[in-house]
Formats: C-alpha cells, sequence, structure tokens
C-alpha cells in the first residue's frame, strides 16, 4: 500500500496535524463557532508556528471557555490575568486583548449579517476559490481591511488568508497532496 501524500507543511509524525491537514484544513466551514475559535488560534499563531497553537489548542479551548465569542466578548482584567498565568497557551497580552475585542466585533458582525458564516462567506458568493502557494491575496487584503475597520485586531492580511485557508474559503492543498482539487475539477 502507498503512503498517502499529503501538503508537505502537514507533519506526518504528529497525529494531531494529521488529522487536521485530512479533515479539516481547506474544508468549507460555515458553522459560527467553529469560525470563531479558529479566527482565535489565527491571531495567536502570529510569529509561531500552526503545529505550536494546534497542540495547544485543547487548553486554549478550555482557557477561552470553549470559544464562546459571548464568554470571550465578556472577558475582563481578572480573566485577561489568568490567561496570562495559564502556562498551557501562549501567554501573549496584546494577543489575548485581541482575542477579547475580536469577540465583541464577531458579536457586531453577526447582529448586522444573520452570522458570521454568512459575512465571511459574502466575499466570494459563497465560492470557493482554489489557490496554492500564496500568503496574501487580494481577497485576504480586502477581508483584512474591513475587520479591521470594524474594529478587529491581529488580523492583517497573512492571518486572514492562513484563516481563510483554515476555514476552506480558500482551498490550498498543494498538487501532490490527495486532498488538491483545482478550480477546473471542483466537485
Amino acid at each position: 500500500m502507498e503512503p498517502i501524500c499529503r501538503c508537505r507543511w502537514c507533519n506526518p509524525r504528529n497525529p494531531l496535524y494529521v488529522a487536521y491537514h485530512d479533515q479539516e484544513w481547506g474544508a468549507p466551514q460555515y458553522d459560527d463557532g467553529k469560525l470563531f475559535e479558529l479566527l482565535v488560534l489565527e491571531s495567536f499563531q502570529a510569529g509561531l508556528s500552526w503545529e505550536t497553537i494546534l497542540n495547544k489548542r485543547e487548553s486554549f479551548r478550555s482557557a477561552f471557555g470553549g470559544f464562546i465569542p459571548e464568554r470571550v466578548a465578556a472577558y475582563g482584567e481578572t480573566e485577561t490575568a489568568a490567561l496570562l498565568e495559564n502556562k498551557s497557551i501562549v501567554r501573549n497580552r496584546r494577543k489575548i486583548a485581541a482575542a477579547v475585542q475580536n469577540a465583541r466585533v464577531f458579536l457586531e458582525i453577526q447582529r448586522e449579517w444573520g452570522s458570521f458564516s454568512r459575512y465571511i462567506w459574502h466575499f466570494t458568493d459563497g465560492q470557493v476559490v482554489y489557490e496554492t502557494g500564496e500568503a496574501s491575496s487580494p481577497l485576504s487584503d480586502r477581508v483584512s481591511a474591513d475587520l479591521k475597520q470594524r474594529g478587529m485586531t491581529f488580523v492583517g492580511t497573512t492571518i486572514v488568508y492562513a484563516y481563510l485557508q483554515a476555514i476552506g474559503v480558500i482551498n490550498s492543498h498543494e498538487p501532490g497532496c490527495f486532498l488538491h482539487k483545482r478550480a477546473d475539477l471542483r466537485p
């Protein structure tokens, strides 16, 4: 039996990474809870590897109240201090503050659009973009600018591009990967 070919970035020795690559990354996501979770995690990745964040995902999930945006939006000084003491997550004051602020904006977007999913997918009219080898694009530039204008932080174009890949708005599985799809071969 031949080994399964995956994207080069996927560490085959890390079962969490393999499962993330095979079952989650690049798959279209419409659930607001998952969309918020990945938004928070991608902002924490800035300057770090995704594998580092993925390995701490369960700790982040616990520390951030199951990634329920209403809970995170209500965090104050007490919760922030507890997060800064939590050695099982990335303890960065600016990223923690961004998670709280972004939760508040996330809720505003939900109120305005009916769901965050409807908002994020409107940028592509609900269509998946197929491209590989990029770290940003005009799409991530537009989404980043809009999120910043609404008051989010840690949502630069590179972070947003990685986010759009994670939630499947952009499918970037590399040629040779068993999950690679080209626009002309869409399901």
